[in-house]
């Protein structure tokens, strides 16, 4: 099943429940971040002398930075110098996300849309709160989200449900009413298990049939989660 039956799938099928918040994750959903942290540990794997293939790193994807850490001493074994890579990651990351970080396609309009209907927002991310301010401050948009869970703000990561669970908290919306949107499968899955309405909106990753399971509607981008959150006012 591809995207545009998906996407015609959404002109047709409303949503189970108008959502009473809406929780984004950051990297590959809001922001086109991981196609950059892709080209910065392809750089910096090649800096230290080791390969590192696109399929190593997108299985990598939607993992906290502990769970990443112990990957990559399973992949290459006990002996790699897995803290030289992640700093040298952290560092070409830092240089190409000044130029080349990009809000993904119909992020401005769902927020506008959101602001219409009144609908509370948040970000659960695994990223570390210093990123998300970095990322939302670099395209203005430190405000339009009412509260950010992040790394350090709960014990287990994705894709425990934790993180969701700790935003609709935050939120003070119980989470069944609450609609999560996401494009790696450890965000559906946090998000499925914390009893939230899911939409994954593929970036580097396809969904899969255990994905498509645990979401409502798997569409091309934002500006069909608009159209559906639109259609159920």
């Amino acid at each position: 099943m591809g995207h545009d039956h998906d996407a015609a799938r959404t002109r047709l099928v409303k949503l189970p429940h108008r959502p009473a918040a809406v929780i984004f994750d950051l990297d590959g959903l809001l922001f086109d971040t991981e196609s950059l942290y892709q080209d910065a540990i392809m750089t910096a794997a090649g800096e230290l002398g080791h390969d590192m293939t696109p399929a190593i790193f997108r299985t990598m994807i939607g993992r906290p930075l502990a769970q990443t850490r112990a990957f990559l001493l399973e992949q290459y074994g006990s002996s790699f110098p897995v803290e030289d890579l992640l700093a040298a990651w952290h560092r070409h990351f830092a240089v190409i996300v000044e130029t080349r970080l990009a809000v993904k396609p119909g992020v401005l309009e769902l927020l506008d849309a959101l602001d219409t209907l009144g609908l509370p927002r948040g970000i659960a991310t695994s990223s570390s709160h210093k990123t998300v301010q970095h990322h939302l401050g670099a395209h203005d948009l430190g405000g339009r989200f009412h509260h950010i869970v992040a790394s350090g703000d709960y014990a287990a990561g994705k894709p425990a449900p934790d993180p969701y669970l700790l935003a609709a908290e935050r939120l003070q919306i119980d989470p069944h009413l609450c609609l999560a949107l996401e494009d790696s499968y450890n965000g559906v899955r946090s998000a499925a298990a914390a009893g939230m309405m899911t939409i994954m909106v593929p970036d580097l990753l396809e969904a899969t049939d255990e994905i498509r399971g645990l979401c409502t509607f798997v569409v091309r981008d934002l500006h069909a989660v608009r159209g559906l959150v639109l259609a159920g006012r």
